[in-house]
């Protein structure tokens, strides 16, 4: 669409009609807006990726095996805090919280537990881990190796995205320059080693999740997406070569049409700019594919049956703008961790809404509506008005490190909270429509899950075969050459050192970061 044509006659007001051909585009074209595939849902449904993780290993198998055996076509695995920022579960600053917002993951043996009977040559598996990414990625490896299944078959998602760590998370270890390192490392070495697999899942969710807006989570994502791109171009990376496996994660809110523009905005603005700053060849390393999830931060505690009905409206947004893969929350998650029956009825969520209709047979089905069209092109000019902003700080980096995305993100939330505090905005059962509230029973954790994992882990340590002092100390002269990390921490792994002891021995060169740093 050319961006200077008005969608409304000046004089009256009259609304313009779009010709689909030649003032959108067509799916699976640039700028991509109507989607990265012609044939949107008909060739194929988006992946169904149930995230889950809680407890121990073995537990969260289960808990996979039970939704895949319901239909779930990809799994999204939950770590918990301790896995999240590299310590090891008998780590004294991990006391309290092993397995309890997801699974503890500490060792080889561990990951093996947790892909049990998966098969790792049909199944995607996304991770969502950050800081120790590289680490994750590599148990995920050598379980595959041992199991006999070629990294080449291996089909996921790694989330990667140390940025938003910084300004809406906070699971890093590093300072934000050796991170990036570690994200790039982990693009050179999946290039070859590792070619179907996602290296980095862009995330706006955890940014909207914090407070932001529409367009500031367009904005803050591509933003941060650029600064990947470029660091992978700096280290002289054929932008071909990554950029196709690059994806995005992004949050599927309440405001149904906002949502849905604002995933068609994101699609059209990556395309342009990835042309404008680095015309690749291959049109695949411009075309934005993104995961959705729904939004955790509008559940509420009271009413708890309502977020049934909040999920199923964000997740038919996601699909209305084009995700190819969805997550749909479970109505208990502002309470505890999500049941079995309450998993079971988010995965049921997206069935119906697949299966049941009819929204899966038209591509883009809202594309030339004038509120669609209009807003999609209002997202896109904010959004790149702020990451034109950015650009003059010295990119997304720069931005984050004299803090102005965080202010920025804070000013939204603080703005947000005041309109549900005045009753601008309403809240079913939260500050209008209140009633009595209705339980409903929920997940809790054992204290004797964390005592069990440190014992486990430690009789994991007490028996190892592996040359693990060796391979500890190869990795430390890689990070102190600065080589790309990715092979001696697989070498590590494979040699049965633990998350902690990896991730201590790279803090030797790259230190730690704290918040005072910023």
């Amino acid at each position: 669409m050319d961006d200077e044509k008005p969608f409304f006659d000046e004089g009256d007001l009259t609304l313009r009609l779009f010709d689909p051909a030649t003032d959108l585009g067509i799916p699976g074209a640039f700028p991509f807006t109507r989607g990265p595939q012609p044939t949107g849902y008909r060739g194929k449904l988006w992946t169904m990726r149930q995230y889950a993780g809680f407890s121990t290993a073995a537990e969260s198998n289960q808990r996979y095996r039970y939704l895949l055996e319901r239909g779930t076509t990809g799994l999204s695995i939950a770590f918990d805090l301790p896995t999240q920022i590299g310590m090891d579960s008998d780590d004294s600053r991990a006391r309290g919280e092993v397995g309890k917002v997801g699974v503890a993951i500490d060792s080889i043996a561990d990951m093996d537990t947790l892909l049990d009977q998966i098969p790792l040559d049909r199944v995607s598996i996304s991770m969502t881990i950050n800081a120790p990414a590289s680490i994750l990625l590599a148990l995920l490896l050598v379980v595959a190796e041992r199991r006999g299944v070629a990294w080449a078959k291996l089909n996921g998602t790694i989330q990667n995205d140390i940025l938003k760590e910084y300004v809406a998370r906070g699971t890093y270890i590093f300072p934000p320059a050796p991170s990036l390192g570690l994200v790039t490392d982990i693009f050179e070495f999946c290039a070859t080693e590792v070619p179907r697999w996602n290296t980095i899942s862009v995330s706006g969710y955890h940014i909207r999740e914090a407070g932001a807006t529409a367009v500031q989570e367009v904005a803050f994502t591509l933003a941060n997406g650029l600064q990947y791109v470029k660091a992978a171009v700096d280290r002289h990376l054929d932008v071909d070569v990554f950029a196709p496996r690059i994806s995005f994660f992004f949050n599927a809110h309440n405001n149904f049409l906002e949502e849905v523009a604002k995933f068609r905005a994101a699609r059209k603005l990556w395309a342009k700019l990835m042309t404008e700053r680095y015309a690749p060849k291959d049109p695949r390393s411009v075309a934005l594919r993104f995961h959705a999830q729904t939004a955790g931060s509008t559940l509420t505690a009271q009413q708890p049956e309502n977020n049934v009905v909040r999920v199923a409206y964000q997740a038919m947004a996601a699909v209305f703008g084009g995700c190819q893969s969805l997550h749909t929350n479970s109505r208990d998650e502002a309470l505890a961790l999500p049941t079995e029956e309450s998993a079971t009825i988010a995965l049921r969520t997206q069935q119906i809404l697949a299966h049941e209709t009819g929204v899966t047979e038209a591509v883009d089905p809202l594309a030339g509506s004038y509120a669609m069209e209009a807003m999609t092109l209002d997202i896109e000019r904010g959004a790149r008005e702020l990451i034109e902003k950015i650009d003059t700080m010295g990119g997304a980096m720069a931005a984050i490190e004299s803090g102005f995305v965080q202010r920025a993100i804070g000013d939204a939330a603080y703005a947000a909270q005041q309109a549900v505090e005045s009753k601008k905005s309403i809240v079913v059962g939260v500050n209008d429509f209140v009633d009595e509230t209705s339980s409903l029973p929920t997940l809790t954790i054992d204290e004797s899950v964390e005592r069990d994992q440190v014992a486990r882990l430690r009789a994991f340590r007490d028996k190892r075969r592996g040359d693990f002092r060796s391979a500890l100390a190869a990795l430390d002269a890689a990070a102190r050459d600065r080589k790309n990390l990715m092979p001696p921490i697989v070498d590590c792994v494979r040699n049965d050192c633990t998350i902690g002891e990896i991730v201590s021995t790279l803090k030797k060169t790259f230190g730690e970061h704290s918040d005072q740093g910023f």
